[in-house]
C-alpha cells in the first residue's frame, strides 16, 4: 500500500493542505522559482520514490522529469489526446467538451514527460454524456471517475514498479 510522505503544492490556498494536515501528512509549499532549484530536486530525491500530480498546472522542470522518469504520473480530466495541452485544465476542458457536443468524456492517467499531457497513457475511462449536460455536469461525472479510478491505478503502477 502506498504511503503519502508529503504533499507539495505551489498554491498556499489549496484545499489539499487542510486535508493533508488532518491526516498528519507534512505539507510543503513552493514557488515556481523554487521548483526549478537544485535544492528542490534534492528534497524530492531524498523524500520521494514516486510522484503523483493532481490538479498541478505548472510545467515540471526537465531535471525532475529526468530524475523521476517512469515514476511520476498525472491525471487529466479528458480522454487524451483530445482536450490536452497548455490551458486545458478543469472547467476549461469541460466547457470545450460541451461546446463541441462530445458524446463522451473521461479521464486519462499518464506518465509525465516534458510536454503537457503527452506522456505515455497508463489508463483511460470514459463516461457517456447527455446533450443536456452542462460543463458542471461533466465535471461531476469526471470527479466520480477520478475518485473511483485514480487510487487503484496508483496502487497498480506502484506494484508493477516494485515487481520489476
Amino acid at each position: 500500500m502506498a504511503k503519502v510522505s508529503c504533499v507539495l503544492t505551489n498554491n498556499p490556498k489549496a484545499g489539499v493542505i487542510a486535508r493533508a494536515e488532518n491526516m498528519n501528512v507534512p505539507v510543503k509549499t513552493f514557488s515556481k522559482a523554487e521548483m526549478k532549484s537544485e535544492q528542490f530536486l534534492t528534497f524530492l530525491s531524498e523524500n520521494a520514490d514516486f510522484i503523483v500530480l493532481a490538479g498541478f498546472l505548472l510545467m515540471v522542470p526537465k531535471a525532475i522529469i529526468s530524475k523521476f522518469k517512469g515514476r511520476m504520473i498525472n491525471i487529466h480530466p479528458a480522454l487524451l489526446p483530445k482536450y490536452g495541452g497548455k490551458g486545458m485544465y478543469g472547467m476549461n476542458v469541460h466547457k470545450a467538451v460541451v461546446e463541441n457536443q462530445e458524446k463522451e468524456s473521461g479521464i486519462t492517467i499518464h506518465y509525465v514527460n516534458e510536454y503537457y499531457d503527452e506522456g505515455t497513457i497508463i489508463f483511460q475511462k470514459a463516461v457517456n454524456l447527455l446533450e443536456s449536460d452542462t460543463p458542471e455536469d461533466v465535471a461531476a461525472k469526471i470527479h466520480i471517475l477520478e475518485q473511483e479510478n485514480f487510487p487503484v491505478i496508483i496502487e497498480n503502477v506502484l506494484k508493477e514498479l516494485h515487481a520489476g
